[in-house]
């Protein structure tokens, strides 16, 4: 199985972002006439942008607890991805681990040679090597796609107007009472901002379900081994029941970066970054039929 360019995935990464950049110009609008100051607005808010954009892969680990290992410490895990990434035609990214009982891997970085790969020990330990090589080929997939540098633009915008519907008493505060506009100009930036938040979360969810499809395929092509990705989904998915909720609570605002996502009760799966389990592998076994087929 050759790896294939998804067009689906293109097309709908473009209108993402042409909607998501629509919107940032109302929410910059907005914020900018109840700051007083556009040049205000650009220099914080392009500031934090470009901060995020280039240390993207510095402050995921970060925030995660993940911490980058050598060769060394851990060969096989390296062996795996070097191997994988030779055959999906990528340069190695840096390879992070966290010391987590929760079973899950993600990627980061803003680019192809930029990246890294990271694993919990969690995961290291349930799978199985042919099964590990599917999660981490899964990685390396949504590398190739440039998924990340993508959903790191696409969360900044919903990310701050998020922070400004959640700080909306504090600016309401003794800070906000001086401005032109007083409270009224305070309310209006909080229901911009709670309308940008909701627009561009959905969107955001939309978009991160289908390149879990398409990161799934390109496991499959990378590994031609569709069988042992769906093996290892079902077995990450049957794990993430027994972990403690602590544990689960500590990485739940990772879920969009993860191979399986955290559950976080009805409202939590249907808005999921991810599409439920039992259909990707049922796309993976369909895929498994075909190669088997040639």
């Amino acid at each position: 199985m050759k790896w294939q360019a998804d067009w689906g995935l293109r097309f709908r990464m473009f209108v993402t972002m042409f909607l998501l950049f629509v919107l940032y110009i109302v929410f910059a609008g907005a914020i900018a006439a109840y700051m007083g100051s556009f040049v205000v607005f650009v220099v914080l808010f392009g500031g934090m942008s470009l901060v995020q954009y280039y240390f993207s892969d510095t402050l995921t680990l970060r925030s995660m607890g993940a911490k980058t290992v050598s060769a060394d410490e851990y060969p096989q895990l390296h062996a795996s991805i070097e191997r994988l990434s030779q055959q999906a035609d990528l340069p190695k990214p840096k390879v992070a681990v966290v010391d987590s009982k929760v079973p899950n891997a993600f990627a980061t970085g803003r680019n192809q040679r930029n990246a890294a790969v990271c694993v919990t020990t969690g995961i290291m330990n349930t799978l199985e090597q042919d099964e590990l090589d599917g999660v981490l080929a899964h990685e390396l997939a949504h590398v190739k796609n440039r998924d990340m540098m993508v959903m790191t633009i696409a969360s900044f915008l919903s990310t701050i107007a998020f922070m400004v519907v959640r700080w909306g008493a504090f600016f309401g505060g003794g800070h906000g009472r001086g401005r032109q506009g007083g409270g009224g100009g305070i309310v209006a930036a909080i229901l911009v901002s709670l309308v940008v938040w909701i627009i561009s979360y959905l969107l955001i969810r939309a978009l991160s379900r289908y390149r879990e499809y398409s990161a799934d395929r390109g496991a499959a092509a990378i590994t031609g081994n569709p069988s042992a990705l769906a093996s290892a989904l079902l077995k990450i998915s049957g794990e993430m029941d027994k972990v403690p909720k602590d544990d689960m609570r500590e990485e739940a605002e990772m879920n969009a970066f993860f191979i399986i996502p955290i559950k976080s009760g009805i409202v939590g799966r249907l808005f999921s970054t991810h599409p439920p389990t039992e259909k990707r592998v049922e796309q993976l076994r369909s895929l498994e039929r075909e190669m088997q087929a040639l």
